[in-house]
C-alpha cells in the first residue's frame, strides 16, 4: 500500500482522455495529486494547461504513465511509447496501490464477466454486504466512493490487465478463455497472460477461482492464492430450487457455479442464496428474451461478439432464425457440432459478408440481408412459409458492431425497436 502523501511525490502522464482517463484526472484532483500531465492523440483541446509541449521528453521523465485500456502497444506504430512500457500502469493499479480497508473481487474471462459481476453485486447487497461495482462494466472504478468494510467488485478486461502491475484481489475469478481480441494483444499467449495477471500478486490467504480447463496455466506459474475450481455439478444440486427462469438457463451455468462457490466462502446460507437470486434480472443484450408473441420468441444477444459467445445462445434455443454478422474477430472459427440442428436459417448482416459465407457454407442455410431491418422482413416472410409451431428470432452476431453501429448496445436497441414494430404490424 502506498499512502496518498507518497503518491503526491510521484509524477504521472495520463495517456488517453476517454471515460477512464477523465476518471484518473478527477481522482488526482480529489486527492491533491498535482504532478500530472495529460495526453490524447486526438483530443488536443482537452486539459490544454496540462498538456506537455514535448511528449517524448515527458515520457522519459515521469514516474508512471496511466494508460487508457483501449490503447494497444501491439497495434500502435508509436515505438517510443512501447519503449516506456515498464512505466505503464492503469486505473486498476491506482486502486490497489491505495487499498487499505476494503475487499476486492476481480472477475475476468472472455465471456460472462458482466453478468457474473452483476450477480455477485446483487447477492452481496441483498445479504447485508456493502458492495460497489465498476470497471469494464460501465462505471470507472476511480469514480466509485469506497467505504470501510465494503466489497469492490471489478470487471477487468484483458486490455486493462495487460498493462496493470499492482493488481492483487482478495478474490480473483477467471471464468473462461476463448479466441478473442487477438489483434489487440498480438497473439493468444499474450491474451492468456493478460488474464492470468489477476493471480500473479495474490497472497496465500487470497482466493483464486479458475475454470477447470485452465488449471494447468495456474499450476505452471505456481501462484500463491488458494485455488478454487468451481464444479458445475455442485451447483446443479441446488439449481432446480431456483425460481428464476433466466438464471436457470444453461447459458448461465458456468457463471452461477463461480458465484455459488463464492457464496459458500462468504458464508451466505443456501436458503438466502436462493431467495436472493430469485429476484435477479439479467443484463440487456445478453440473451435477453424481450418479446413473446403468439408462436414467436425474440432474443437480443447483441453482446455476443465472437462465435464462442454466440454458441451459448445457439445451444439454448430451437427453431432459430439467426441474424449474424459485423466485424469478425481475428482467427475466429465457427464449429456447429451439436447445435447445427437448432438453426433453421441464418441471415448475414454487415460489410464482411464473405467471411460469414465461408463459415456457414455447407453447414447452415443462409442468405445475405446486409442489415437488421432487411433480416427481420425476410425472417417474417420465411416463417410464414415454413409454418413452424415455434419460431426463435435471434440476434447473436458473433462479431463486433463497429461496421454499422457505434457499440453493441446501439445494435441491440435497434434490433429490439424493429422487432417490436414488425411484431405489431405482421404477427
Amino acid at each position: 500500500m502506498v499512502p496518498i502523501k507518497n503518491l503526491r511525490e510521484l509524477s504521472f502522464l495520463v495517456y488517453g482522455l476517454g471515460l477512464t482517463g477523465k476518471s484518473v484526472i478527477n481522482f488526482f484532483k480529489k486527492n491533491r495529486i498535482n504532478r500530472y500531465q495529460v495526453w490524447d492523440d486526438k483530443k488536443r483541446k482537452l486539459f490544454k494547461s496540462k498538456r506537455p509541449q514535448n511528449l517524448k521528453e515527458t515520457l522519459k521523465k515521469v514516474n508512471y504513465i496511466v494508460l487508457s485500456p483501449g490503447i494497444s502497444l501491439e497495434m500502435s506504430n508509436k515505438n517510443w511509447l512501447n519503449k516506456y512500457k515498464h512505466k505503464i500502469i492503469t486505473d486498476l493499479d491506482l486502486i490497489f496501490l491505495l487499498k487499505n480497508f476494503f475487499k476486492t473481487i476481480v472477475v475476468t474471462g472472455t465471456n460472462g464477466k458482466s453478468t457474473t459481476c452483476k450477480i455477485i453485486h446483487h447477492l452481496l447487497r441483498r445479504n447485508g454486504f456493502k458492495s460497489l461495482l465498476g470497471g469494464n462494466i460501465g462505471t470507472p472504478i476511480l469514480n466509485l466512493k469506497m467505504n470501510k468494510r465494503s466489497f469492490l467488485i471489478i470487471e477487468a478486461s484483458s486490455f486493462q490487465l495487460a498493462h496493470s502491475k499492482f493488481v492483487c484481489p482478495d478474490y480473483a475469478a477467471l471464468l473462461n478463455i476463448s479466441n478473442d481480441h487477438i489483434d489487440w494483444h498480438g497473439n493468444l499467449n499474450n491474451y492468456i497472460a493478460a488474464k492470468l495477471k489477476i493471480f500473479e500478486l495474490q497472497k496465500k490467504k487470497q482466493y483464486s477461482f479458475i475454470n477447470k480447463k485452465l488449471i494447468s496455466h495456474f499450476k505452471k506459474k505456481k501462484y500463491l492464492g488458494k485455488l478454487v475450481v468451481p464444479k458445475i455439478k455442485n451447483y446443479f444440486k441446488i439449481k432446480n430450487k431456483l425460481n428464476n427462469s433466466y438464471l436457470k438457463m444453461e447459458i448461465n451455468d458456468e457463471n452461477m457455479s463461480f458465484v455459488f462457490n463464492l457464496s459458500k466462502i462468504l458464508k451466505i446460507k443456501e436458503k438466502s442464496f436462493l431467495k436472493t437470486l430469485n429476484s435477479f434480472k439479467g443484463l440487456p443484450h445478453r440473451y435477453e428474451i424481450f418479446l413473446r408473441k403468439k408462436n414467436y420468441l425474440f432474443i437480443n444477444d447483441s453482446k455476443a461478439t465472437s462465435f464462442q459467445s454466440t454458441k451459448f445462445a445457439l445451444k439454448s434455443s430451437k427453431n432459430i432464425f439467426w441474424i449474424v454478422g459485423g466485424l469478425p474477430k481475428k482467427n475466429d472459427k465457427f464449429n456447429f457440432a451439436k447445435i447445427k440442428n437448432n438453426i433453421i436459417k441464418s441471415y448475414i448482416v454487415g460489410k464482411n459478408t464473405n467471411f460469414f459465407k465461408k463459415q456457414l457454407q455447407k453447414k447452415v442455410s443462409f442468405c445475405v440481408t446486409k442489415n437488421i431491418n432487411n433480416s427481420l422482413l425476410k425472417i417474417l416472410k420465411d416463417t410464414k412459409l415454413l409454418r413452424k409451431k415455434r419460431n426463435t428470432i435471434l440476434l447473436s452476431p458473433a462479431s463486433a458492431s463497429y461496421d454499422q453501429f457505434t457499440n453493441f448496445e446501439k445494435r441491440g436497441e435497434e434490433f429490439k425497436r424493429l422487432s417490436k414494430f414488425y411484431a405489431r404490424k405482421y404477427i
